[in-house]
């Protein structure tokens, strides 16, 4: 996995990319925040569970349970509250480049 720099010019961009405007200490504590978060993804890394019962508890796959997809809430009324919908979807500003 190769190493990403947080330095002022990204934290910037994401800054702007999130519509955010943070202070100075702010932008010191995110910086510090994600180089923590990366180191910790980068320990993660050099970690498998393939075949190693004991990463899964000390019990095999077959005991885990399935997941089950539910319906929570119906459409209508999850976009009954929102701002602007197209009758299936939330609308939304673009938030992407």
């Amino acid at each position: 996995m190769g190493t990403i720099s947080i330095d002022d010019e990204l934290i910037k961009y994401l800054e702007d990319l999130s519509c955010l405007s943070l202070s100075p200490d702010e932008r010191r504590q995110i910086s510090f925040d994600l180089e923590k978060i990366l180191a910790s993804m980068e320990l993660l890394s050099q970690y498998t569970c393939s075949g190693d019962e004991e990463a899964w508890g000390g019990h095999g796959r077959e005991d885990l349970r399935l997941d089950e997809v539910k319906t929570a809430y119906r459409r209508e009324d999850v976009l009954f509250n929102a701002p602007v919908s197209d009758g299936a979807f939330f609308i939304i500003p673009k938030v992407r480049e």
